[in-house]
Protein backbone atom coordinates (compact mmCIF):
# COMPACT_ATOMS: atom_id res chain seq x y z
CA UNK A 1 0.00 0.00 0.00
CA UNK A 2 1.04 3.24 -1.00
CA UNK A 3 2.31 5.70 1.80
CA UNK A 4 0.56 9.28 1.63
CA UNK A 5 3.32 12.30 0.94
CA UNK A 6 2.16 15.73 1.04
CA UNK A 7 2.89 18.36 -2.48
CA UNK A 8 3.57 20.89 0.01
CA UNK A 9 6.13 19.03 1.74
CA UNK A 10 7.34 17.85 -1.29
CA UNK A 11 8.41 21.07 -2.58
CA UNK A 12 9.67 22.58 0.60
CA UNK A 13 12.05 19.08 0.87
CA UNK A 14 12.88 19.89 -2.74
CA UNK A 15 14.40 22.98 -2.38
CA UNK A 16 16.39 22.11 0.45
CA UNK A 17 17.88 19.19 -0.74
CA UNK A 18 18.58 20.94 -4.35
CA UNK A 19 20.24 23.40 -2.53
CA UNK A 20 22.05 21.06 -0.29
CA UNK A 21 23.04 19.17 -3.56
CA UNK A 22 24.42 22.20 -5.17
CA UNK A 23 26.11 23.54 -1.98
CA UNK A 24 28.05 19.99 -1.66
CA UNK A 25 28.68 19.73 -5.20
CA UNK A 26 30.54 23.38 -5.34
CA UNK A 27 32.70 22.01 -1.60
CA UNK A 28 33.38 18.96 -4.48
CA UNK A 29 35.07 21.40 -6.69
CA UNK A 30 35.02 18.62 -9.49
CA UNK A 31 32.23 20.65 -11.11
CA UNK A 32 29.21 22.03 -11.53
CA UNK A 33 25.59 20.63 -12.18
CA UNK A 34 24.99 22.09 -15.57
CA UNK A 35 21.99 23.76 -14.64
CA UNK A 36 23.38 26.18 -12.58
CA UNK A 37 27.24 26.54 -13.67
CA UNK A 38 25.89 29.34 -15.29
CA UNK A 39 24.79 31.30 -12.64
CA UNK A 40 27.84 30.28 -10.57
CA UNK A 41 30.09 31.44 -13.45
CA UNK A 42 28.15 34.78 -13.00
CA UNK A 43 28.70 34.23 -9.50
CA UNK A 44 32.44 34.22 -9.84
CA UNK A 45 32.71 36.96 -12.33
CA UNK A 46 30.43 39.50 -10.56
CA UNK A 47 31.58 38.94 -7.20
CA UNK A 48 35.36 39.83 -8.46
CA UNK A 49 33.50 43.78 -8.66
CA UNK A 50 30.67 43.61 -6.07
CA UNK A 51 32.08 41.57 -3.25
CA UNK A 52 28.63 40.67 -1.45
CA UNK A 53 27.12 39.48 -4.56
CA UNK A 54 26.43 35.76 -3.93
CA UNK A 55 25.86 32.19 -5.71
CA UNK A 56 22.50 32.68 -4.04
CA UNK A 57 21.63 36.06 -5.74
CA UNK A 58 23.11 35.09 -9.40
CA UNK A 59 20.62 32.19 -9.11
CA UNK A 60 17.37 34.33 -8.43
CA UNK A 61 18.71 37.26 -10.96
CA UNK A 62 19.40 34.38 -13.44
CA UNK A 63 15.86 32.44 -13.26
CA UNK A 64 14.52 36.07 -13.62
CA UNK A 65 15.72 35.66 -17.76
CA UNK A 66 14.86 32.32 -17.77
CA UNK A 67 11.04 32.85 -17.08
CA UNK A 68 11.08 35.76 -19.37
CA UNK A 69 12.28 33.27 -22.37
CA UNK A 70 9.61 30.28 -20.73
CA UNK A 71 7.41 33.02 -22.26
CA UNK A 72 8.27 34.18 -25.18
CA UNK A 73 9.23 30.14 -26.11
CA UNK A 74 5.35 29.01 -24.96
CA UNK A 75 3.79 32.50 -25.94
CA UNK A 76 1.95 33.58 -22.57
CA UNK A 77 2.72 34.64 -19.16
CA UNK A 78 1.33 33.37 -16.05
CA UNK A 79 0.86 33.80 -12.77
CA UNK A 80 2.65 30.35 -11.95
CA UNK A 81 5.72 31.92 -13.58
CA UNK A 82 5.92 34.67 -10.97
CA UNK A 83 5.42 32.15 -8.19
CA UNK A 84 8.26 30.30 -10.04
CA UNK A 85 10.84 33.63 -9.15
CA UNK A 86 9.48 33.61 -5.41
CA UNK A 87 10.59 30.09 -5.75
CA UNK A 88 14.10 30.94 -7.13
CA UNK A 89 14.36 33.67 -4.69
CA UNK A 90 13.51 30.99 -1.58
CA UNK A 91 16.04 28.83 -3.34
CA UNK A 92 18.76 31.41 -3.61
CA UNK A 93 18.88 32.36 0.10
CA UNK A 94 18.87 28.63 0.92
CA UNK A 95 21.59 27.83 -1.01
CA UNK A 96 23.66 30.58 0.14
CA UNK A 97 22.55 29.05 3.87
CA UNK A 98 23.82 25.94 2.81
CA UNK A 99 27.12 27.13 1.04
CA UNK A 100 28.22 28.00 4.33
CA UNK A 101 26.62 25.18 6.48
CA UNK A 102 28.81 22.68 4.23
CA UNK A 103 32.06 24.85 4.47
CA UNK A 104 32.09 23.68 7.98
CA UNK A 105 31.54 20.45 6.79
CA UNK A 106 35.84 18.45 7.18
CA UNK A 107 37.37 16.22 5.11
CA UNK A 108 40.24 17.57 2.37
CA UNK A 109 41.72 15.42 -0.30
CA UNK A 110 40.31 13.67 -3.47
CA UNK A 111 38.58 11.13 -1.30
CA UNK A 112 36.37 13.50 0.15
CA UNK A 113 36.27 15.62 -2.43
CA UNK A 114 34.72 12.35 -4.70
CA UNK A 115 32.13 11.72 -1.40
CA UNK A 116 31.09 15.35 -1.70
CA UNK A 117 30.42 15.27 -5.60
CA UNK A 118 28.80 11.82 -5.20
CA UNK A 119 26.41 12.99 -2.20
CA UNK A 120 25.42 16.34 -4.29
CA UNK A 121 25.24 14.73 -7.41
CA UNK A 122 22.39 12.35 -5.79
CA UNK A 123 20.86 14.67 -3.61
CA UNK A 124 20.24 17.45 -6.45
CA UNK A 125 18.15 14.74 -8.54
CA UNK A 126 16.18 13.53 -5.25
CA UNK A 127 15.33 17.69 -5.07
CA UNK A 128 14.08 17.97 -8.32
CA UNK A 129 12.26 14.84 -8.36
CA UNK A 130 10.46 16.12 -5.72
CA UNK A 131 9.71 19.22 -7.12
CA UNK A 132 8.49 17.83 -9.76
CA UNK A 133 5.75 15.86 -7.80
CA UNK A 134 4.01 19.54 -6.28
CA UNK A 135 2.25 22.13 -7.99
CA UNK A 136 3.41 24.80 -6.48
CA UNK A 137 6.03 26.24 -9.48
CA UNK A 138 9.41 25.43 -9.33
CA UNK A 139 12.46 27.34 -9.94
CA UNK A 140 12.52 28.33 -13.18
CA UNK A 141 15.33 25.10 -14.54
CA UNK A 142 12.70 22.78 -13.51
CA UNK A 143 9.49 24.82 -14.47
CA UNK A 144 10.87 25.27 -18.31
CA UNK A 145 11.27 21.62 -18.25
CA UNK A 146 7.87 20.84 -16.86
CA UNK A 147 5.97 23.59 -19.31
CA UNK A 148 7.94 21.74 -22.38
CA UNK A 149 7.34 18.43 -21.87
CA UNK A 150 3.66 19.10 -21.13
CA UNK A 151 3.00 21.39 -23.77
CA UNK A 152 4.35 18.98 -26.42
CA UNK A 153 3.95 15.80 -24.54
CA UNK A 154 7.32 15.03 -24.08
CA UNK A 155 9.27 12.54 -22.02
CA UNK A 156 9.74 14.54 -18.57
CA UNK A 157 13.46 12.89 -18.04
CA UNK A 158 14.44 12.75 -21.87
CA UNK A 159 13.30 16.42 -21.74
CA UNK A 160 15.40 17.07 -18.81
CA UNK A 161 18.83 15.49 -20.36
CA UNK A 162 18.18 17.68 -23.71
CA UNK A 163 17.97 20.61 -21.44
CA UNK A 164 21.00 19.61 -19.19
CA UNK A 165 23.13 19.62 -22.13
CA UNK A 166 22.14 22.73 -23.33
CA UNK A 167 22.83 24.60 -20.12
CA UNK A 168 26.32 22.74 -20.15
CA UNK A 169 27.09 24.10 -23.57
CA UNK A 170 26.27 27.53 -22.75
CA UNK A 171 29.05 27.31 -19.05
CA UNK A 172 31.63 26.04 -21.71
CA UNK A 173 30.51 28.79 -23.72
CA UNK A 174 30.67 31.03 -21.12
CA UNK A 175 33.81 29.78 -19.69
CA UNK A 176 35.75 30.52 -22.92
CA UNK A 177 33.99 34.12 -22.57
CA UNK A 178 34.95 34.49 -19.18
CA UNK A 179 38.84 34.74 -20.02
CA UNK A 180 39.76 36.39 -17.08
CA UNK A 181 39.45 33.33 -14.52
CA UNK A 182 42.25 32.05 -16.47
CA UNK A 183 41.29 28.09 -16.94
CA UNK A 184 37.92 26.86 -16.60
CA UNK A 185 35.48 27.11 -13.37
CA UNK A 186 32.61 25.84 -12.66
CA UNK A 187 32.39 23.38 -15.76
CA UNK A 188 34.45 20.57 -15.04
CA UNK A 189 34.44 16.61 -15.51
CA UNK A 190 31.94 16.75 -12.98
CA UNK A 191 29.40 18.95 -15.06
CA UNK A 192 29.95 16.62 -17.87
CA UNK A 193 29.25 13.41 -16.01
CA UNK A 194 26.15 14.79 -14.14
CA UNK A 195 24.76 16.16 -17.78
CA UNK A 196 24.95 12.91 -18.92
CA UNK A 197 23.56 10.83 -15.75
CA UNK A 198 21.31 13.33 -13.76
CA UNK A 199 17.93 13.10 -16.19
CA UNK A 200 18.00 9.53 -16.13
CA UNK A 201 19.00 9.77 -12.02
CA UNK A 202 15.64 11.75 -11.68
CA UNK A 203 13.49 9.78 -13.40
CA UNK A 204 14.26 6.81 -11.56
CA UNK A 205 14.20 8.49 -8.46
CA UNK A 206 10.38 9.62 -9.89
CA UNK A 207 9.50 6.01 -10.63
CA UNK A 208 10.53 4.98 -6.81
CA UNK A 209 8.64 7.44 -5.75
CA UNK A 210 5.54 6.31 -7.97
CA UNK A 211 5.48 2.73 -6.82
CA UNK A 212 5.85 3.90 -3.12
CA UNK A 213 3.90 7.16 -2.53
CA UNK A 214 0.42 8.84 -3.02
CA UNK A 215 1.20 12.13 -3.44
CA UNK A 216 -1.66 14.50 -1.73
CA UNK A 217 -2.43 17.85 -1.47
CA UNK A 218 -2.86 19.35 1.89
CA UNK A 219 -4.74 22.33 0.64
CA UNK A 220 -6.96 23.48 -1.90
CA UNK A 221 -4.38 25.83 -4.25
CA UNK A 222 -3.59 23.84 -6.84
CA UNK A 223 -5.73 25.91 -9.28
CA UNK A 224 -4.41 29.11 -8.40
CA UNK A 225 -1.04 27.54 -9.33
CA UNK A 226 -2.39 26.47 -13.18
Amino acid sequence: MKRKFYTELAYALGIIALALGTALMERADYGMSMVVAPAYLVYLKVSQYIPWFTFGMAEYCLQAVLIVVIAIVLHSFRLKYLFSFITAFIYGNVLDLMITAVSMFPGEGYVARTLFYISGLVVCALGVSLLFKTYIPPEAYELFVKELSLKYSFDISKTKTVYDCCSCLVAVAMSFIFIGFGRFEGVKLGTVVCALVNGWMIGQIGHFFDRHFDFTDAFSYRERFN
